[in-house]
């Protein structure tokens, strides 16, 4: 398939667009269902070389029931690393949350396609309910966009019935030109999701940027008829800006997508952020974040 010939980005015009949804005026109502609903879409994630089986059981607990004062959803998932999926699975058991689990050498990517099939085998075995992928930055940047298509394409087969995330890593491709090539060519080789960002990196996930992968699966939507999601992931910490991601996912892709099966927030910190506000509607004050578990 051909992506040489992708949309030429005007950046400066991509920051004015993304900066306007900045500006839209939310009623007390309206605030409240979109506070329940951001914390219905995050991935509690832990992602550490020191994680172990307890850290996640409690994380898995803390997804279930975020609070057991407020009356709020579960979050849509957990990620963790292949080898916890099995942990995380039995602790979510009958939740609904999902069991998300990272592969193809994340988060650098560097590993023979053979193995990162064989790790994302291993995990949807262990029961990972989605997979989160990261493409080959440097055969991309080489401008080997067929490799980074079959390789997309490869991980899809093995993935089964769980969903796949194709993390691009924007922070390492450059310009908007570039991600948005590389937004095509996940979209089209099968990704289920678009996705931002490892969270390894300064360079995470920026309203610009998403309102650019937003764009690439309404086109896709428009080209195809069928339905792709979005996830920015890392640097949303706060109710505040979360919130302006929802009013642009609605403004870009329409009601349709706006529940947990089509937007993701890649954000652990933002859950404790909402919590707090949550918290403010009901009481009409702030509690400190110390009441609140970290992970």
């Amino acid at each position: 398939m051909d992506f040489k010939n992708t949309p030429n980005i005007d950046q400066q015009g991509l920051i004015e667009r993304a900066n306007r949804f900045k500006s839209r005026s939310i009623k007390k109502e309206a605030k409240l269902s979109g506070l329940k609903l951001a914390l219905s879409m995050i991935d509690l994630t832990t992602l550490e070389g020191k994680d172990t089986k307890e850290k996640v059981k409690q994380l898995c607990m803390k997804a279930v029931h975020p609070d057991l004062e407020l009356n709020v959803p579960s979050v849509a998932a957990v990620c963790v690393y292949p080898s916890l999926v099995s942990t995380a699975k039995k602790a979510l058991k009958g939740s609904g949350v999902k069991v998300a689990s990272v592969a193809t050498a994340f988060p650098s990517g560097q590993s023979d396609q053979k193995l990162k099939v064989e790790e994302t085998k291993y995990a949807v075995n262990e029961g990972a309910d989605e997979i989160d992928m990261v493409i080959s930055r440097g055969k991309f940047l080489e401008g080997e966009y067929n490799y980074v298509f079959d390789e997309i394409a490869m991980i899809k087969e093995a993935c089964g019935k769980a969903r796949l995330k194709v993390i691009l890593e924007t922070g390492e491709l450059g310009t908007p030109d570039q991600i948005r090539k590389a937004s095509d060519i996940a979209l089209y080789a099968g990704g289920d999701f678009i996705k931002t960002s490892t969270g390894k990196i300064s360079q995470a996930a920026t309203m610009p940027i998403s309102l650019l992968m937003l764009e690439a699966i309404r086109d896709f939507y428009y080209k195809t008829g069928e339905m792709r999601a979005m996830k920015p992931a890392g640097g949303i910490s706060d109710a505040k800006t979360a919130l302006h991601y929802l009013v642009m996912l609605n403004e870009t892709l329409g009601d349709q997508w706006m529940s947990n099966q089509w937007f993701r927030f890649g954000a652990s910190r933002l859950a404790n952020d909402l919590l707090m506000q949550l918290k403010k509607q009901q009481s009409g004050f702030y509690q400190s974040a110390d009441y609140f578990s970290k992970d």
